[in-house]
């Protein structure tokens, strides 16, 4: 933690409103989950007309305007200026529209993952401060409380709660600061570690309340846990021999709850340790060296974990901020969909995505984690459900074995799941060998869809996953069953090829819609989100234009883009959708956007080389979809608040939607060209970077980036006149083509490339883009500008 004195600093600014637009109360709920009375001094600033009449004209606009209004900007999408449109995302529901935890806001997950299957002990924090909460949503907790007699919920009103923040930008220790309605400043700090004298986890709270600038009596800083029953025993709230939480000194505890007086006009720092796992252990001193000693071994674990994978430097903080914590928050879910929540669970076609994503960024143990997981465990399921997805999942885990394979080389891993996955290649040859129309059979939508249908999603990936499976076979000498593969996957391009055209609809203007629902004369949407089919729509087709069923450049892949554009495919760059669950079951209808589809989307432009639009998707994320200092998402967020000044998300976090905005920097930075038969030939980097990146006296680094060639690495410093970069060229697999494009401000482009004095390779004719030899090692370039 910071020295008194600079903490004393920060919380003079906690004065501050969070947002302009923002100045609002939560209260904790009751059982019943309806709003207790809110602080009479903290009003709750809704919404004006004008701000709601400027979203809704963006919602029922067919093209994404807002993003347009960024793309047309002279050097593109920003931050800052992508934050200009919507109010920050804070808040976190439940189904049916319940509050996900008692003060309506989002927490964070905090743990220490020794497995790479994840962690089983998960401490929630409460990014507002108010609590801290044992394993699942609704789970023993410890309120923190301040003001006149400690009665007023910390955080509670949102005008005086300085934006939540994690330590270094990126660590997962929860940094926040508040001023009660007395005007006495607190800051606050929470993490999550082990300390000796137990094995269970254990969060440690710190509040310093400073009352020097204010005259306020009978403040009290209130620590209150959930549990009842519970006895003073030394530092030790204990039960039954157990002991639950150990506090610093000086403290009283009295109806319940631990209360510590703040002298009039003066400084106190509160420490206290909730035990995540009740369990007998000694009485100890808990006080600053203490807390600092668990702080420093939670920073260490986290380094090493880091360390053990890529690493990507670029020159925004907030960008390099959300790529560490989000590579913490999915080393910790592993398998799991979400944590603390309904969602905590294998999500197959989701779990598939994330395992790749891990993969690239070289973290290949808790991959397998999830490789192995989703072979096991089944994955829950409405009750009501006829059918499982059996077809897409099958698929999923085909192409996700094949693609960790291409960028490990493990062998072993591939001989361990044949037994497995040759099942489901037999599986799919019954289907396909009594097909009527070539294709594999109707199944379920989707888990939440319980329609049977010839979902071109599902059968898609199948198709990838034949393909690339197939391909791995074949290199690791099972040939055999890559010939099966061989034989399958032309049998299901065929088919798919059949049925695309006989549903597929030429629009004007270019467009091409594809259902997803093919053979059952699915018709265009004029606005994707405005209907329950247009929006799942929406959500699920990425799968299928990620799968390399429409060839890159091709005219159906333009047509498709074109249909996107022009039918409110995105908004900010975002994938559009109803968000339904977030609005609860008396409204229907509802507008947002599901990040977590984002990803295969993201894949499919660039793919496409729309560099453009990654730029915008990269800054639509860490704008509108996820929140600001802690980088929590969930499955949907909404576009427009709900209930308070802030918008939001619905179960977060999210292991797909994190995966999501890394697969998007991975992208923009490393991107492998596959040919015609989806083999890797062709090595692209730095091809889709905002080009404020390489402004003057800024640089661009990746380190061991997992590729199916080998890990790469590179380094672009760029200079008034020229660029120097020094590059890593893997040796694992050779390398058909070698390209690197310098995106730079201000209309410069490139005029050669030197090594050691003379030109190498050739730059292309859009003057960014620059081919180089292949061959293995390292190369120092200088890159002149013209």
């Amino acid at each position: 933690m910071l020295p008194l004195a600079r903490r004393l600093a920060i919380l003079a600014l906690a004065t501050a409103p969070v947002a302009a637009t923002a100045g609002a109360s939560v209260g904790a709920p009751s059982a019943a989950g309806a709003l207790e009375a809110r602080p009479t001094t903290c009003r709750e600033a809704q919404p004006s007309r004008r701000e709601n009449a400027r979203i809704e004209r963006a919602l029922r606009a067919q093209q994404d305007t807002w993003g347009k209004q960024l793309l047309a900007a002279p050097e593109g999408p920003t931050l800052e200026r992508a934050e200009r449109f919507l109010r920050p995302l804070f808040f976190a529901r439940a189904q049916d529209g319940r509050l996900l935890t008692p003060s309506g806001v989002h927490y964070t997950h905090f743990s220490l993952p020794e497995s790479p299957k994840g962690a089983t002990s998960v401490a929630l924090h409460v990014a507002d401060g108010s609590r801290v909460i044992s394993r699942r949503a609704h789970g023993r907790s410890l309120a923190v409380s301040v003001g006149e007699r400690g009665r007023e919920p910390y955080g509670s009103c949102l005008r005086r709660l300085r934006s939540s923040a994690l330590a270094e930008g990126y660590l997962p220790i929860l940094e926040t600061s508040y001023v009660d309605r007395q005007g006495v400043r607190y800051e606050q700090e929470s993490f999550a570690a082990h300390i000796p004298e137990t094995r269970s986890l254990v969060s440690v709270v710190t509040v310093t309340a400073d009352a020097s600038r204010s005259q306020a009596r009978r403040t009290e800083i209130r620590l209150t846990p959930s549990v009842v029953g519970l006895e003073l025993d030394g530092a030790r709230l204990r039960r039954d021999g157990r002991t639950y939480a150990v506090l610093g000194e000086g403290g009283t505890f009295e109806d319940g709850a631990v209360r510590y007086p703040v002298p009039p006009g003066g400084v106190r720092t509160v420490y206290a340790a909730w035990l995540h796992v009740p369990g007998r252990m000694p009485d100890i001193v808990l006080d600053e060296e203490r807390v600092t000693q668990a702080r420093e071994s939670l920073r260490a674990f986290w380094r090493r974990k880091l360390a053990a994978g890529a690493a990507v430097e670029v020159p925004e903080p907030r960008v390099n901020d959300a790529v560490r914590n989000l590579l913490v928050q999915n080393i910790g879910l592993s398998w799991r969909y979400s944590v603390g929540n309904r969602y905590e669970q294998l999500s197959t076609p989701e779990a598939m995505d994330v395992a790749r994503v891990l993969a690239a960024y070289g973290h290949l143990p808790v991959t397998r984690a999830i490789l192995r997981t989703s072979l096991r465990k089944r994955p829950a399921i409405p009750p009501t459900a006829l059918t499982r997805s059996t077809n897409w999942r099958m698929g999923a885990r085909l192409v996700a074995f094949a693609y960790y394979w291409r960028v490990s080389g493990d062998t072993a891993e591939i001989r361990r799941a044949t037994p497995t996955l040759r099942a489901y290649v037999r599986r799919l040859a019954r289907q396909l060998d009594t097909s009527r129309y070539g294709i594999l059979h109707r199944e379920r939508f989707s888990s939440d869809v319980s329609q049977r249908v010839y979902g071109l999603h599902s059968q898609a990936v199948v198709w990838q996953g034949l393909r690339a499976m197939g391909q791995v076979w074949e290199a690791t000498g099972n040939r055999a069953l890559a010939a099966e593969c061989a034989r399958l996957e032309r049998r299901l391009r065929a088919g798919l090829e059949r049925a695309v055209r006989r549903s597929e609809r030429r629009l004007p203007g270019g467009a091409l819609f594809v259902p997803v629902r093919l053979l059952d004369d699915e018709r265009p949407y004029a606005l994707l989100p405005a209907s329950r089919a247009g929006s799942y729509w929406n959500l699920v087709m990425p799968y299928a234009l990620a799968s390399g069923l429409f060839a890159p450049g091709g005219r159906r892949a333009e047509g498709i883009l074109t249909y996107l554009d022009r039918h409110g495919s995105r908004l900010l760059g975002l994938v559009r959708s109803g968000a339904y669950p977030l609005y609860g079951p008396a409204k229907r209808r509802g507008t947002g956007s599901n990040p977590v589809y984002g990803l295969n989307l993201a894949r499919f432009l660039a793919d496409n080389d729309r560099a453009d639009a990654l730029v915008l998707t990269l800054y639509g994320q860490l704008a509108a979809a996820m929140t600001r200092g802690t980088f929590v998402s969930g499955e949907s967020v909404s576009v427009t608040p709900l209930g308070g000044p802030y918008r939001t998300t619905y179960l977060p976090p999210n292991a797909a939607s994190n995966a999501a905005f890394l697969e998007t920097v991975r992208l923009m930075l490393v991107r492998e060209r596959l040919d015609g038969a989806g083999r890797p030939v062709a090595l692209e980097l730095a091809h889709a970077t905002p080009r404020a990146w390489l402004e003057p006296g800024k640089a661009i680094a990746v380190e061991r980036m997992r590729t199916s060639f080998g890990r790469v690495s590179f380094r672009i410093e760029a200079g008034a006149s020229s660029a120097l970069v020094t590059l890593h060229i893997p040796e694992r697999a050779p390398i058909g083509s070698l390209r690197l494009r310098l995106r730079l401000p201000d209309g410069k482009r490139v005029a050669a490339a030197i090594l050691d004095g003379a030109p190498v390779g050739r730059v292309l004719a859009d003057g960014e883009t620059v081919e180089l030899p292949p061959a293995p090692g390292t190369l120092r370039l200088e890159l002149p500008y013209r």
